[in-house]
């Protein structure tokens, strides 16, 4: 079984990550895919559909449940455990397929390195945002920017926020192995007519594992 990282995280939770070897069958016959989560499988291109198989089946592999583990969607499409009251969150990219379930709030990202993330950075990236970037490592630290407002986005899991506007991020230096940041949704909304504001924080965590950068994201509810 090729785990490649499992760890406890705080408060009560857990992350971990999966490497993917096993033929496509394998997933397919350890799982079991609700009704929604079938409709998203279908509109996954190919190339990508074990690795999104995969992560429902760390999932599983983490609840150390023999029987397939049932995974819904709400009604904006955010993934979640019917009979859990644990906040779970899911991501893949290449080689890996990332997971994470907590007491808390969360999101997850894994995204491996490219330089093709630099043609993007003005969807997600201000100019204020910019100056303090590190010039050294900006490939590394714009990864952890993406992966960090990717993960929020996630967590928040209502859909319709902007990246440059909704999602907010401290400044932060970059460390070169792991580090840590502050990240914020905050966003106006009118629910039943009436005007409600939106205002979550979140501790952000992130880590070079080989070419990849993975970012997970805990909503901290004493600020």
């Amino acid at each position: 079984m090729p785990i490649f990282l499992q760890e406890n995280i705080k408060p009560e939770g857990e992350i971990a990550l999966w490497e993917i070897t096993e033929p496509f069958d394998f997933f397919t016959d350890q799982i079991q895919i609700h009704t929604t989560e079938q409709e998203t499988l279908d509109r996954v291109v190919d190339r990508r559909k074990k690795e999104w198989l995969a992560g429902r089946y760390l999932l599983q592999f983490m609840s150390g449940r023999k029987s397939p583990l049932k995974i819904e969607k709400d009604e904006y499409g955010k993934p979640h455990l019917p009979d859990s009251s644990f906040d779970i969150s899911l991501s893949h990219s290449g080689r890996f397929a990332a997971a994470i379930a907590s007491s808390k709030v969360v999101g997850i990202d894994i995204q491996r390195f490219t330089n093709k993330i630099k043609r993007i950075e003005h969807k997600f990236m201000t100019v204020e945002d910019s100056k303090w970037m590190s010039t050294i490592y900006n490939l590394e630290h714009l990864h952890v920017c993406w992966g960090a407002k990717e993960a929020l986005y996630k967590a928040y899991g209502k859909k319709k926020l902007e990246f440059k506007e909704h999602i907010l991020l401290d400044p932060f230096e970059y460390d070169v192995s792991f580090g840590q940041c502050k990240g914020y949704v905050k966003k106006e909304m009118i629910i039943n007519h009436e005007k409600v504001n939106i205002d979550m924080t979140f501790d952000i965590y992130y880590r070079v594992l080989e070419n990849y950068m993975l970012v997970y994201a805990i909503q901290n509810n004493e600020e």
